[in-house]
């Protein structure tokens, strides 16, 4: 099993997780900024010319972050799930998942992307610079949003730490250094940021 690894907050979401777990493999760094993923012979691993992805021994690939991390969490049994251990926990996991990632992490990345990152990412992906800032807004807009249901729970779907926050953390250490930090007006998330800062697996 290798582990196609590269700069990012993708991959460091991942590997973040597999840290949660437990879990180790063969990493395999992708030049992302040189452009390697987008050429051959990693093309022949992911076809979208993304990373990360997972090779499994049998030739599988996955690409998708959270389908990787719930391949590893579904593998890995020997420590506690990161997705839920009932019906109702995994669906409330990845309700959250979903909506964090739809409200303020493609927003957020793509305000990055159309802004910061343009030359970068110009030729890589459709951009549209002009809407950079409302996007933004947007992702601001959903963090005040999600402080708000946080209220005291440690975590984002209670009690535990799940995906979603391995997902948002990463994603948001990502916005700290382009031009999109957490506003500390955020109090609940802020908190949590720091908790999560905290923990070994945000090392990884």
């Amino acid at each position: 099993m290798k582990f196609y690894n590269s700069v990012g907050p993708n991959p460091r979401m991942v590997r973040m997780f597999m840290a949660e777990k437990g879990f180790t493999v063969e990493k395999v760094e992708v030049d992302l900024r040189g452009g390697e993923n987008r050429r051959e012979p990693y093309l022949k691993v992911n076809p979208a010319g993304q990373t990360p992805a997972l090779a499994l021994d049998d030739g599988t690939v996955i690409t998708e972050i959270t389908a990787i991390c719930e391949y590893v969490d579904e593998i890995k049994k020997d420590t506690p799930s990161l997705i839920g251990d009932t019906p109702a926990e995994r669906a409330t996991t990845r309700m959250w998942v979903r909506r964090i990632d739809l409200n303020i992490l493609e927003p957020g990345a793509n305000g990055f992307r159309f802004a910061e990152g343009l030359k970068m990412f110009e030729s890589r992906v459709h951009c549209i610079p002009q809407a950079a800032d409302d996007l933004k807004a947007t992702a601001r807009e959903k963090l005040v949003w999600l402080d708000g249901l946080m209220g005291s729970k440690p975590f984002v779907t209670g009690d535990k730490i799940t995906l979603a926050d391995v997902l948002l953390f990463a994603f948001l250490d990502f916005f700290k250094v382009v031009g999109q930090p957490l506003d500390p007006a955020n109090e609940n998330l802020a908190a949590w940021f720091e908790r999560m800062k905290a923990r070994p697996s945000a090392a990884a």
